[in-house]
């Protein structure tokens, strides 16, 4: 593993360390978003569930018009810079927002930003790696995301102690690490030459036939795995019927990224030399188990137990399939080929917040799960049906 570490290139770090400390900036403010918008605010589940669908759906959304972008220009950092910058500059807004509308409209600009950079960076990870060593150097950069994911909520909480749980003072910090990932990559990741000279139209249908069946198969399968994984907003909600106080809330991100970023690494190589379809049934029992669990009680003990098993299916499946898009993609269309994977599962991921947030208003948080194992279920049989 070392050595394989050793092999990927300098740009697969910085681009991953970029990511760590955009994920802390991000994720000290959304630890703290759910009991900010219902506790603070007074909004119910269905509004956090608009609100957390709407903005991680226009986030993938976007990313059909960054990726398109960035293969008709043939540069990806350009674009990823600007959405990087997008994002550090919304932080301030959510310690100013004065109710519901102004968290949606700053998460809004927020996820406008990931959209932007989102599939220019995946297609700038899969320029640089070498194609044996895809799956690890998509799993590492996931790993070290994820490690900005735990870090940023393990922040949150000291700031919270620190601060007499005045969230909005918390979420004043959320800039500092965002900007210094901007700057990280503006000056430390140096571009590829762009495969082929000539500038085509992604949209152009002789264009769009050369992404196969292959690689639809794969966009349909992310968009099933979408609906059946709603906001992570959803775990804070159940950690508060738990009992668990407010300053301790973002503890339910710490433990479902921290098994996340131990498990990235590893499994994103286990994908180099394993079936992936293997990799995403286990992905799917995993998060089966989780639904599992976390409908049965919000006992703090079922509660960490599920959100542990939630971390370890992103780790299982995350990675792995944009390692499958830089797959199944020619080179010159990755930006297009991760922009279409994110429509598709930008539209599930609406859906599935917006579900889980009525089903927790009308019915209580274990159907909420509930549902969300039954989406599991059926992406689970879908893959059982494909023979390859």
């Amino acid at each position: 593993m070392a050595r394989t570490q050793r092999q990927l290139p300098l740009g697969i770090w910085i681009l991953g360390c970029v990511s760590l400390l955009m994920d802390v900036s991000s994720e000290l403010i959304h630890s703290l978003l759910p009991v900010f918008l219902v506790g603070t605010l007074g909004a119910s589940a269905t509004i956090l569930g608009f609100i957390e669908g709407a903005a991680e759906s226009l986030a993938r959304i976007i990313q059909i018009f960054s990726g398109l972008l960035s293969d008709y220009l043939g540069r990806r950092k350009a674009l990823a810079v600007m959405g990087y910058g997008l994002g550090a500059l919304s932080k301030p807004l959510f310690a100013l927002a004065a109710g519901p509308g102004g968290v949606l409209a700053a998460r809004l600009i927020d996820r406008t930003g990931k959209g932007i950079r989102g599939a220019p960076r995946d297609a700038l990870v899969a320029d640089l790696a070498p194609p044996h060593l895809r799956g690890a150097a998509f799993g590492l950069r996931q790993a070290l995301d994820t490690v900005g994911a735990f870090l940023g909520p393990l922040l949150a909480i000291l700031l919270m102690l620190w601060l007499s749980d005045h969230i909005r003072h918390v979420f004043w910090f959320a800039g500092i690490p965002a900007f210094l990932a901007v700057a990280l990559l503006y000056f430390g990741v140096r571009e590829p030459p762009h495969h082929g000279a000539a500038r085509t139209n992604p949209l152009k249908l002789d264009t769009l036939k050369r992404l196969d069946a292959k690689y639809w198969w794969v966009a349909v399968i992310g968009a099933l795995f979408t609906l059946a994984r709603f906001s992570e907003a959803f775990l804070v909600l159940r950690a508060m019927q738990s009992g668990l106080s407010e300053a301790w809330l973002p503890l339910v991100y710490v433990a479902m990224n921290v098994t996340y970023a131990l498990a990235a690494y590893p499994l994103g190589k286990l994908a180099d030399s394993v079936r992936h379809a293997t990799l995403l049934k286990f992905g799917l029992l995993l998060l089966l188990a989780a639904d599992g669990v976390l409908a049965t009680s919000p006992h703090m003990g079922y509660l960490f137990v599920g959100v542990a098993l939630w971390g370890l299916h992103m780790a299982m499946t995350q990675g792995l399939l944009s390692a499958m898009v830089a797959d199944a993609a020619p080179a010159d269309l990755r930006g297009t080929a991760y922009g279409f994977f994110n429509l598709f599962s930008g539209i599930a991921m609406l859906a599935a917040s917006a579900v889980a947030g009525i089903l927790w208003d009308k019915l209580g948080g274990a159907y909420t799960f509930i549902a969300s194992g039954g989406f599991a279920l059926f992406a689970w049989m879908v893959l059982m049906l494909r023979k390859n």
